[in-house]
């Protein structure tokens, strides 16, 4: 049945078989030649001679080379078999056309030993003879030379495994093709001989010598299909024995090397893969690298350096500031009112400095000078640079904005305002003019210095003749100063276009830099100073300043000064301080006189409060009412600022507090400064007065078109100099407003703030921003707020009496008195201050728990405030340094930087006041070392965040600096 099977249809059998799935997922099926060499050797018969690859096996083993992997039958597509002399196999590379010609062995054109194959047949074989040591040696060296031709053909043959189709393919075409080929079909070198056999011998070969003859691969033309071919054609180009499959045995092989050879063809193209995709790869890396350099070219390349620390790219007026470490602490885009990227010019020969500053100059529009100052180092560390721009032209303004977008720091300095607080980068302001004004209208507050320092060690000091406008986060992350004239700030021209200088000082840190700007080491602030003013210096200390300014003029009398000193008395554990007098002791702003209608026994109840051990000072202002009796003498003297661009003989008028219109004494005038001195010795003759008290108003007080007979540099020039011209000759315990440095005793007051928890919370940043402007000695206002502030005029009196107020149930000479919880906070911060200064006594709110806190408070300032307070006087008048510092002078790190709500005295107290409504707890930050908690007694950990830590409504938060070795003991 299977014969008969065989004889119908061979090759559907075959094709039926290489298609098995089983067969096709066995991997243990082994390669076809090998299983006839295993299969076709028998123990009994000679050892066959050796051939090249068992020649060339040693060597791979040697060399560990590993062969091409080989595809299995698993890898081929399906194979068909549409007749019986053609079988079709689809490969990897393509659909692969095998003719089937089993008797092409018999043909009649000779071979080569490339085109030479075995056929296995069912006959029984002849016993070989054994071959020699030389004829093994001549059929190695006919296998090399057959291995040799065939690496130079384009191998078409693929190995196949050994199947029982395989078997059954063999004998169909051994049975009955025999006689059906023509004889001309026949190769009668299909089997070779060793040259001692006779012919007749060598036509059969053994099945193990049939397998070792290798096949020539058919040629590329020859793999088309075959199926229209005529089987006996003769035509060489079209049919030859060299391409044709004469045996089931040689099929195995042509498949087996179709098989091999593809495996190489695949390994190809992944490599090419790699190799254009690093070829690609190499080229974005040049690509980048170029533009890379291109980018550093234009970036440092084109950047100078100057004095070592300073770098300037020209192209981007890009300017960057080094320290010594070599790390950025300042970066600035400079002229950045200039369009484009003009290039800059050396400067002319006759446009140079001598004092070795480098010059520069953009065309038509800004001329740069940049030098190194000379310093110490033996001194400090301090390094400063001098940087001066120049207009050459009306419309350019020099503008330098100074970025920290990219880097972590904090600015402080300058001064206050609505939007800005501490520290100055946390708020916004656009560009406003650099003068003293009213914060509540978004203008600067009444003290500011032309200074600037960050937490890198930078610090920015602007010459005091530059018409400055600066801007804080406008737009980016910069402060931005610009030198621009306009009508009323710097209407006065002292340059012809705008100029604008300052200073760059650097050193190691922070700390060091602001302890280098404002050291007084070479002219001390204690030198020139009275016994006299060292000792109204010491008494503003630990002494209270009571402030007696009711709101309406007609309630201030002989009587209400001493019914007011009496209640202070009447405490019993308060100091009786100085007396301090609104300008309500004068009938109208600027008489200079006494008020005799008003204080007909003055000077009875001056001598009583000076037996008392109360000091009187009195308040001056630097206005002329227009409704004052010296307003005439003063207009006919020509002792008032004129109006601009008009005749010098009309006053220039502005509007101060109570009084609608006003002239201003022109201090310029050397006659206004006698005349002014007269007047005020007078009264301190008469009334025995102990000191005054400057309110200076601020640089919007100034008539808009002022001039005077000296020309001013801005309106602030004016309280400068007014301060300077009288602080010799006349005892001044404080001025409202300053933008330099007064001469002690006298101190700098804080503005005005209303009674709100909000004008609570901003007394620690103003305080702190004026300490570091170099402000040591500074005045808060009122405990509780003050009763009068900036825009409260509409519930001043006017000229014709007083206006209506709001009844409240706890008032104060009819004002209603401050919230109780706002005042007991407002007192606890008020005690470790500099200065205390009382305008409602805490008696008035005839609460016992009020008395009590005040009570223990006087206590806490007398014995631990106050002498650390004058300790660190010495301090102040020696280096400069404020009484209440910012934390970040006394500890190290980020973490101080952004505290406004704490401050230290010297670096022995930390104190951490609630400012908030209704709280009993707060974060507290506590500096490096040993502290003890002011509350409880208890060692605390510095270096840390305190979270809700409790402070009950009686108490304050304060924490004393303990030696290290403390907690052992």
């Amino acid at each position: 049945m299977e014969n008969r099977h065989i004889n119908n249809a061979p090759h559907e059998d075959v094709a039926k078989g290489l298609n098995s799935p089983e067969i096709r997922s066995n991997k243990n099926i082994p390669y076809v030649d090998e299983f006839v060499e295993l299969e076709h050797v028998k123990a009994n018969e000679p050892m066959r001679p050796k051939r090249l690859r068992d020649v060339e096996k040693n060597d791979v083993e040697a060399f560990d080379v590993k062969e091409d992997r080989k595809i299995h039958a698993s890898d081929l597509g399906a194979v068909h078999s549409p007749n019986s002399d053609t079988i079709v196999v689809d490969t990897p590379e393509g659909t692969l056309y095998i003719t089937l010609d089993p008797e092409s062995s018999k043909s009649s054109k000779p071979t080569s030993p490339s085109t030479q194959s075995t056929d296995i047949s069912e006959t029984t074989p002849t016993t070989p003879k054994a071959f020699g040591t030389r004829e093994s040696d001549d059929l190695i060296t006919v296998e090399r030379e057959v291995e040799q031709r065939r690496t130079s053909l384009r191998r078409n043959s693929i190995s196949m495994p050994t199947l029982p189709n395989m078997e059954l393919l063999k004998q169909e075409y051994m049975r009955n093709t025999q006689d059906q080929i023509p004889e001309h079909h026949q190769s009668s070198a299909s089997v070779f001989s060793d040259g001692d056999t006779p012919a007749d011998e060598s036509n059969v070969l053994s099945d193990e010598e049939r397998t070792k003859v290798p096949l020539r691969s058919p040629r590329r033309k020859s793999t088309a299909p075959r199926r229209f071919r005529s089987e006996f054609s003769m035509d060489d180009d079209e049919y030859s024995p060299s391409n044709s499959v004469t045996s089931v045995n040689s099929l195995a092989s042509l498949l087996k090397e179709k098989l091999q050879s593809i495996p190489q063809k695949i390994r190809k193209k992944p490599t090419d893969y790699k190799l254009r995709a690093f070829v690609g790869l190499m080229f974005l890396a040049v690509v980048f690298f170029v533009g890379f350099a291109y980018v550093l070219y234009h970036q440092q390349a084109l950047t100078k350096a100057y004095f070592q620390n300073v770098q300037f790219n020209e192209p981007k007026r890009l300017i960057r500031v080094f320290n010594k470490d070599d790390v950025e602490i300042l970066k600035a885009s400079l002229a950045v009112g200039i369009q484009g990227k003009q290039k800059a010019f050396p400067c002319l020969p006759e446009h140079r400095r001598s004092d070795g500053s480098e010059c520069l100059e953009w065309l038509h529009n800004l001329r740069f000078y940049l030098k190194c100052l000379p310093h110490d180092p033996g001194v400090d560390n301090t390094t400063c640079y001098s940087v001066h721009w120049k207009a050459l032209k009306p419309d350019v303004t020099p503008n330098d904005c100074f970025d920290w977008s990219d880097t972590k720091v904090h600015w402080f300095g300058a001064g206050q305002s609505i939007n800005l607080t501490w520290p100055l980068n946390t708020g916004t302001i656009d560009y406003t003019p650099f003068i003293t004004g009213d914060m509540q209208k978004s203008q600067w507050g009444n003290v500011l210095t032309r200074y600037l320092i960050n937490s890198k060690g930078a610090a920015i000091i602007i010459d005091e003749e530059t018409p400055l406008h600066i801007s804080v986060n406008k737009e980016r992350k910069e402060i931005c100063l610009k030198a621009q004239f306009d009508d009323f700030a710097f209407a006065n021209r002292l340059t012809e276009f705008p100029e604008m200088k300052y200073n760059i000082c650097t050193s190691r840190d922070m700390k060091s830099l602001h302890t280098s700007i404002h050291s007084h080491r070479r002219a001390p602030l204690w030198d020139g100073l009275k016994p006299a003013d060292m000792k109204t210096l010491e008494s503003l200390i630990s002494e209270p300043v009571w402030q007696i300014a009711p709101r309406f003029r007609h309630e201030l009398q002989d009587e209400t000064i001493s019914k007011y000193t009496e209640d202070v008395i009447n405490l019993g554990f308060l100091k009786q301080g100085h007396v301090l007098i609104n300008e309500f002791w004068q009938n109208e702003i600027g008489d200079l006189t006494v008020d005799a209608s008003r204080f007909a026994t003055l000077n009875v109840t001056v001598d009583k409060l000076h037996r008392r051990g109360f000091k009187v000072a009195f308040t001056i202002q630097p206005f002329i009412s227009t409704e004052s009796k010296n307003f005439a003498e003063t207009v006919q003297k020509r002792l008032l600022v004129s109006e601009r661009n008009s005749d010098r003989r009309i006053p220039a008028l502005s509007r101060f507090k109570t009084s609608a219109s006003a002239g201003v004494l022109d201090i310029t005038n050397e006659r206004s400064v006698p005349w002014i001195l007269n007047k005020l010795q007078a009264v301190i003759d008469e009334y025995h007065i102990d000191s005054f008290y400057f309110d200076l108003g601020t640089a919007y007080d100034m008539p808009h078109y002022y001039r005077c007979e000296k020309q001013l540099i801005n309106p602030d020039h004016y309280k400068t100099v007014f301060t300077r011209t009288f602080e010799k000759t006349l005892n001044i315990i404080g001025v409202s407003s300053a933008v330099s440095l007064p001469r002690p005793p006298t101190f700098v007051s804080l503005p005005p703030f209303e009674s709100t928890w909000e004008a609570l919370r901003r007394v620690i940043p103003t305080m702190l921003t004026y300490g570091v402007n170099g402000f040591p000695f500074t005045m808060p206002g009122a405990v509780g707020g003050d009763i009068y502030w900036p825009g409260s005029e509409q519930f001043l009196p006017s000229s014709k009496g007083a206006v209506e107020s709001n009844s409240n149930t706890t008032q104060d000479n009819g004002i209603a008195l401050p919230e109780r919880e706002l005042y007991m906070r407002w007192l606890q911060m008020a005690t470790f201050l500099p200065v205390m200064k009382f305008t409602h006594l805490p008696s008035k709110y005839n609460d016992e728990r009020v008395l009590e806190m005040a009570k223990n408070l006087t206590l806490l300032r007398q014995k631990l405030v106050t002498p650390l307070l004058l300790k660190y006087k010495r301090e102040a008048l020696e280096e400069g340094l404020p009484l209440v510092r910012p934390l970040w002078l006394v500890a190290d790190g980020d973490a101080p930087l952004l505290v406004q709500d704490e401050f230290a005295i010297g670096d022995e107290i930390v104190v951490a006041p609630v400012l908030r409504q209704g709280e009993t707890t707060r974060e507290v930050y506590l500096p490096a070392g040993l502290w003890q908690d002011g509350i409880d007694g208890s060692l605390r950990k510095g270096n840390r965040w305190m979270h809700e830590y409790k402070v009950p409504t009686e108490r304050v938060a304060y924490f004393l600096r303990k030696p290290d070795d403390l907690r052992f003991k």
